[in-house]
């Protein structure tokens, strides 16, 4: 029989014993450590996948749509009359209301061109020394997109005329992902009225990275389209002729278009009265001028009908008159009390028709 000590021999004499009892007692003191990981049985029911954002966004404007639906009827109501009205009537409305509307957006926009400074850049391109030229072509180009053409959401980079950015390597393909992200939202709110798809797009365009450019004229002229995209005889819904507060940012979409058809509808009422005024004011100077010999009257008529401020070389320019026949019927019809002088000034004059 073995001693008791030939027996503690022969346990420490044994390898494979003192390792095993020396990693259980290291296993006993590594307490911090987290225990051994158990998998779980996957057996939750599958969820139904989140939106994606796009579809989360149109959902609220949805939303804000049915919320408002009263007041959208009513608005939208008025631009028909507007429409029919246009149709109806001159061409040359549509531009005069056309240039009152960029007129206003530029007020907006902090470029703030004056009815006055717009015309004569329009019809003879000048401009003075205090104009700033790129606001100038800036409202320029928002008024002839204002009278007509293809509406933006068949080609956004022809209506916003970034077709050859050249100059800055790739910049082209960057602002095609940029407008192309903006016009698939627009295209999945096809359901939308296109007042509402309006005021949405509108809030949408800097979020899409299209403001670095033309900022908030470029968004409100496209907006302007879009409201009036089924018309036929308005090419633009006023959506700045009656004040800026529809333009204004800020809470969530049904605030927004609350704010965007209370603005939206005054436009309305402005641009009517504009239209009722120029239309008096039309038949009038027809009866006056119809004792008159020539083409000068008449042409004169036209394009104070057509432009809300009139100088002697615009004049000259519209009606293909010498400067003498436009002086000679300006000071005729002035005195008979058809048009207004409103610089006061000797030189650089403007007249307006008289309503």
């Amino acid at each position: 029989m073995k001693t008791q000590a030939s027996a503690l021999t022969d346990d420490f004499d044994d390898p494979l014993l003192t390792i095993e009892e020396d990693e259980e007692a290291h296993e006993e003191d590594l307490w911090f450590l987290p225990g051994p990981f158990e998998e779980e049985p996957d057996d939750l029911p599958a969820g139904p996948r989140a939106e994606p954002p796009d579809s989360a966004v149109i959902e609220d404007w949805a939303k804000a749509e049915g919320v408002h639906a009263a007041r959208l009827a009513r608005v939208a109501g008025r631009l028909g009359a507007l429409d029919d009205r246009l149709l109806r009537g001159p061409e040359g409305w549509r531009h005069r209301l056309a240039l009152i509307e960029a007129a206003d957006l530029s007020w907006f926009a902090g470029d703030r061109v004056s009815s006055d400074r717009l015309a004569l850049w329009m019809s003879m391109r000048l401009s003075g020394s205090q104009d700033d030229p790129n606001a100038l072509t800036r409202i320029g180009w928002a008024v002839r997109r204002l009278t007509g053409g293809p509406g933006p959401e068949i080609d956004l980079a022809a209506f916003l005329d970034r077709r050859d950015p050249k100059n800055i390597e790739g910049s082209a393909e960057r602002f095609e992902d940029r407008a192309g992200g903006w016009l698939d939202v627009m295209a999945a709110a096809a359901e939308l009225h296109p007042i509402t798809r309006a005021c949405m797009g509108f809030h949408l365009w800097g979020l899409a990275g299209l403001g670095q450019h033309g900022d908030r004229v470029e968004a409100a002229v496209t907006a302007a389209r879009i409201a009036a995209s089924e018309c036929r005889g308005a090419a633009f819904a006023p959506v700045a002729m009656g004040g800026a507060g529809g333009l204004r940012a800020g809470g969530p979409p049904t605030d927004r278009l609350i704010r965007w058809l209370d603005g939206m509808e005054a436009g309305f009422l402005t641009a009517m009265r504009h239209l009722d005024d120029i239309e008096t004011w039309a038949t009038r100077a027809e009866d006056e001028i119809s004792a008159l010999s020539g083409r000068t009257p008449p042409s004169l008529c036209t394009a104070l009908t057509e432009w809300p401020l009139v100088s002697a070389p615009m004049a000259e320019t519209l009606t293909g008159a010498s400067r003498a026949a436009v002086q000679r019927n300006l000071n005729w019809m002035e005195k008979r009390g058809l048009i207004r002088e409103v610089t006061g000034e000797g030189r650089y004059r403007m007249w307006r028709a008289a309503s």
